[in-house]
C-alpha cells in the first residue's frame, strides 16, 4: 500500500496464480470510477465495471483462467483478489462510517446490499433469478464471486433481490448496489475519532 505524507493512500495490488487463474488486480477505494477490466468472463467484466463506476473505486483487473472448463475458478479468484485488495486497501478502518444499506431499482429488478467492515466475514444471498444463465454466465457464479469477496474483505455482506423478471437486471441490480453501498460503508466520517466500534478495534 502506497504512502502520502498525511494518511496512507486508500489503495492495494494482488496478484494471484494458480494452476487454473492468472490474475493481477489493483484496486482505489478512494477513485473515480476508472476500470481496466480484462478476464475471459465477458459479463464479470460487465458487472466490475458497473461497480467500480457506481461505488468511484479505480479497478484494473487482468485476469485469465481455465474458461475452457467453466467460468467457476475466474470468477471465484477475482472475488477472493477483491477482497484482499480492499481489505488491503482499508488498513487500521480509522474514521470509516463501517455500516451501509443500499437499496438500488433497475427497471422491474430491485436488489437490497447491506454492509457492515466487521472483520467477520459472513454473507447472506437472498436471490431466485428467472434463468440459470445469462448468455453464457451461470447465475450461481454470483453467489461465489460474493461469497468469496465477502470472505477475504471479512466483511459482513446481506444481499436480497426483492423481485425481477429479468435475470440481467436483477444481478446488475446487485453489483450497482454493492459499489454504492460499500462506498459509503469506507468512506471517512469527520465525527469518528479511531474505529466505529466499542471494543476499539475492527
Amino acid at each position: 500500500m502506497a504512502e502520502t505524507n498525511e494518511r496512507s493512500l486508500r489503495q492495494a495490488s494482488i496478484e494471484r496464480k494458480t494452476g487454473e487463474t492468472d490474475i493481477e488486480l489493483s484496486f482505489n477505494v478512494d477513485g473515480t470510477g476508472v476500470s481496466e477490466i480484462e478476464s475471459d468472463v465477458p459479463f464479470m467484466n460487465h458487472m466490475l465495471d458497473l461497480f467500480t463506476k457506481h461505488g468511484h473505486f479505480d479497478l484494473k483487473v487482468q485476469a485469465r483462467g481455465d474458461v475452457e472448463v467453466d467460468d467457476h475458478h475466474t470468477v471465484e479468484d477475482i472475488g477472493i483478489c477483491l477482497g484482499r485488495a480492499l481489505r488491503e486497501a482499508l488498513g487500521d478502518k480509522v474514521g470509516i462510517k463501517r455500516y451501509a444499506n443500499v437499496f438500488l431499482p433497475m427497471d422491474e429488478a430491485l436488489a437490497q446490499v447491506a454492509i457492515d467492515v466487521s472483520n467477520r466475514p459472513h454473507l447472506v444471498y437472498k436471490a431466485e433469478y428467472p434463468s440459470a444463465t445469462v448468455g453464457s454466465f451461470t447465475t450461481e457464479l454470483v453467489h461465489e464471486f460474493l461469497w468469496k469477496f465477502a470472505l477475504e474483505a471479512r466483511i459482513t455482506l446481506h444481499v436480497i433481490v426483492h423481485y425481477g423478471h429479468n435475470t440481467h437486471h436483477m444481478i446488475e441490480a446487485v453489483f450497482k448496489a454493492l459499489g454504492r453501498a460499500l462506498d459509503e460503508a469506507t468512506s471517512i466520517d469527520p465525527r469518528v475519532k479511531g474505529v466505529p466500534s466499542t471494543k476499539g478495534v475492527l
